[in-house]
């Protein structure tokens, strides 16, 4: 058997591919300073515009990416932002994520998006994933306190924002919705279409925006105490219903059916809009009219649960605001750690009255209403 001489494949040299393009061909194509390339990357306000157009069309001429993760080895932290919500089955934290995208876009940010799917273990996992990618800032939009992760990450340099929850004790900024004034609102417009036994379907009392809004129902109908005669004074009945999904409300709409006519509510107010949508499926599946024999509305102004034949009266929580302002707070304790001060921004929910409180009649296409 002959034997072959071993192949010998030609040496290939770095040379001989296409290298990713680098700040170095940036600088020598536009022409300027590497450090001049490095401020039009992250402090563009500080290179004069003509500068910046060059740098700018020799990037787009190159097609020059930026290497974060080099770039996070040199600074210490990525241009990216993380943001954890509690559940994008939800649009609040949808629209939260949303506003939140927008504002950073328009200060040169990425957003990464981790959804924690209701399950604090994993809102952790994500905590930490954050903190180990050298993110510049984090948003968290829990339900629960998160004291000790949003400490570590402050501790290890990432400043925080909390959405949509009022910490005890975290050292952090804030911007929240105030869900006592949304339950005042959802049950004084119930109060003010007739109202006098309102059913509430909790849900989920242990959360802290449910718990808030059942204070604010219980501030509406001392209100309206105030304002009425005895005889025509406001009856609140809690409903407990373990969960906040269709199957919950199903399970609330059965118990209410169920009561005797004296005893049954003329009005329902679910604490989030999917419990109210399968609320009204249900009632009028058994032959309950809404809102002719029972006005029902929700209070998280979810458009997931807008899909029914009768359109669901609800507060809107202003999610998008909520992600613009926390932006806003993250980048300003990210870019001035010297000057920055904690504080809280808080924003006032809205009234959206629609059919299953007012009627069609009244409702026509779309309605809204002012508290």
């Amino acid at each position: 058997m002959t034997r072959l001489p071993p192949t010998r494949l030609p040496a290939v040299r770095a040379a001989d591919h296409d290298a990713p393009p680098t700040v170095h061909d940036v600088a020598r194509v536009a022409g300027v300073s590497l450090s001049t390339v490095s401020n039009v990357l992250n402090h563009p306000q500080r290179v004069k515009v003509a500068t910046r157009q060059r740098v700018e069309s020799a990037v787009a001429e190159l097609g020059f990416v930026r290497n974060q993760n080099a770039r996070a080895l040199v600074v210490g932290a990525t241009h990216t932002i993380g943001l954890v919500v509690f559940d994008l089955r939800n649009s609040l934290f949808v629209d939260i994520a949303s506003g939140a995208q927008r504002a950073a876009r328009a200060r040169r940010y990425s957003l990464q998006l981790g959804s924690s799917e209701s399950d604090v273990e994993q809102e952790a996992e994500h905590l930490a994933f954050f903190d180990s990618s050298r993110v510049s800032g984090v948003l968290l939009a829990p339900m629960y306190e998160a004291a000790e992760s949003v400490e570590r990450l402050r501790r290890h340099g990432h400043p925080v924002v909390i959405v949509n929850h009022e910490p005890s004790r975290t050292d952090a900024c804030c911007v929240l919705v105030d869900n006592r004034e949304a339950g005042r609102i959802a049950a004084g417009h119930l109060i003010n279409r007739g109202a006098r036994r309102i059913a509430v379907v909790v849900g989920r009392r242990d959360y802290q925006p449910v718990s808030h809004r059942l204070e604010g129902v219980a501030r509406a109908a001392a209100e309206a105490a105030e304002a009425v005669e005895a005889a025509e004074a406001v009856q609140v009945m809690e409903l407990d219903i373990e969960g906040l999904e269709v199957g919950a409300g199903i399970i609330a709409a059965d118990r209410i059916a169920d009561l005797g006519s004296e005893d049954r509510p003329d009005a329902v107010l679910a604490v989030t809009d999917l419990l109210a949508m399968a609320i009204i499926n249900r009632l009028t599946a058994l032959g309950i009219r809404v809102p002719q024999d029972m006005l029902v509305m929700g209070c998280d102004h979810n458009t997931a649960a807008w899909g029914g034949a009768i359109p669901l009266s609800s507060v809107s929580l202003s999610g998008e605001t909520l992600g613009e302002h926390a932006i806003e707070l993250l980048v300003e304790e990210i870019e001035k750690p010297g000057d920055h001060v904690h504080r809280t921004i808080t924003v006032a929910p809205t009234l959206m009255a629609r059919e299953s409180t007012l009627g069609r009649a009244i409702a026509g296409p779309s309605a809204s209403e002012s508290s």
